[in-house]
């Protein structure tokens, strides 16, 4: 037989083409089939899945340094466990839509004195449904993720600390971007089922986070406690900056395009 998909000539023992790596086909499209291709091409969800989730808490070294070692089987591949948390994340926003859709009106004294500032009433983000706000979620998640990166790379730098390079500290703060996000999903939900709104159910997870992510660092580390905290402190710091300096840059961008379109500052 041939490959159907490079047209390279197949034994009959083999499953898999030699010239090509692709997988060979031989029984008809069923439902279960379906699933399976669906889980295996798409959600990847299998032992590994669970594993990589609970080894995240036990021992997240494990995971993120043999990871950056070449250990890239025993646990589920570090961009397919964030793209795994993404499809979780935009699911649970559809779920508490569908369930509880009330729980996205966020209307108190803190945001409407916030809508009332002089100058807000040609805001286009005024009065903005926090609704609106969470079904970008996941483009937030992906668009901050380089700088979490930066700032841990230039935080360990500062201390000396130069054994992972930035790409690894990509990889570690995307497996701790993952693991949060999926945290974050279940915990908000349970809160949004117990009668809190969708802000505050998502506030309330902020504090588990960041200790969670001390932990992540004391374990890859292996630095003490305290040196832990005080590059804990600085990674946020750096964090910060970046994103001050972000905001400057953006709103100089602001003034420079309405001046040379002769718009009003």
């Amino acid at each position: 037989m041939n490959c159907k998909n490079c047209g390279h000539h197949i034994e009959e023992w083999q499953n898999f083409c030699p010239n090509c790596g692709a997988k060979v086909i031989r029984n008809r499209l069923t439902p279960r089939i379906l699933a399976e291709q669906v889980n295996q091409e798409i959600l990847a969800i299998d032992n590994r899945l669970f594993r990589t989730f609970y080894a995240l808490f036990r021992a997240p070294e494990d995971v993120i340094v043999g990871y950056i070692n070449g250990v890239r089987r025993k646990y589920q591949d570090v961009l397919q466990y964030f793209a795994i948390a993404l499809t979780l994340t935009g699911f649970q926003v559809f779920l508490i839509s569908f369930l509880f859709p009330e729980s996205f009106e966020v209307s108190n004294s803190f945001t409407q004195s916030i809508d009332n500032l002089p100058g807000q009433e040609n805001n286009p983000f005024r009065n903005l449904s926090y609704k609106d706000t969470s079904d970008y979620q996941g483009l937030g998640y992906i668009l901050t993720l380089p700088f979490y990166a930066l700032s841990t790379w230039i935080a360990y730098s500062i201390f000396g600390d130069k054994r992972f390079n930035l790409t690894e500290h990509f990889v570690i703060n995307l497996y701790y971007s993952a693991q949060i996000i999926i945290l974050t999903a279940f915990m908000t939900f349970i809160g949004v089922v117990f009668g809190l709104d969708y802000l505050t159910a998502s506030l309330i997870t902020i504090v588990p986070l960041y200790v969670y992510y001390y932990f992540v660092l004391k374990r890859v580390f292996k630095d003490s406690y305290l040196l832990t905290f005080a590059k804990f402190l600085i990674v946020q710091v750096v964090n910060m900056v970046i994103y001050a300096i972000i905001g400057v840059a953006a709103v100089i961008g602001v003034i420079i395009y309405k001046l040379s379109t002769g718009g009003e500052l």
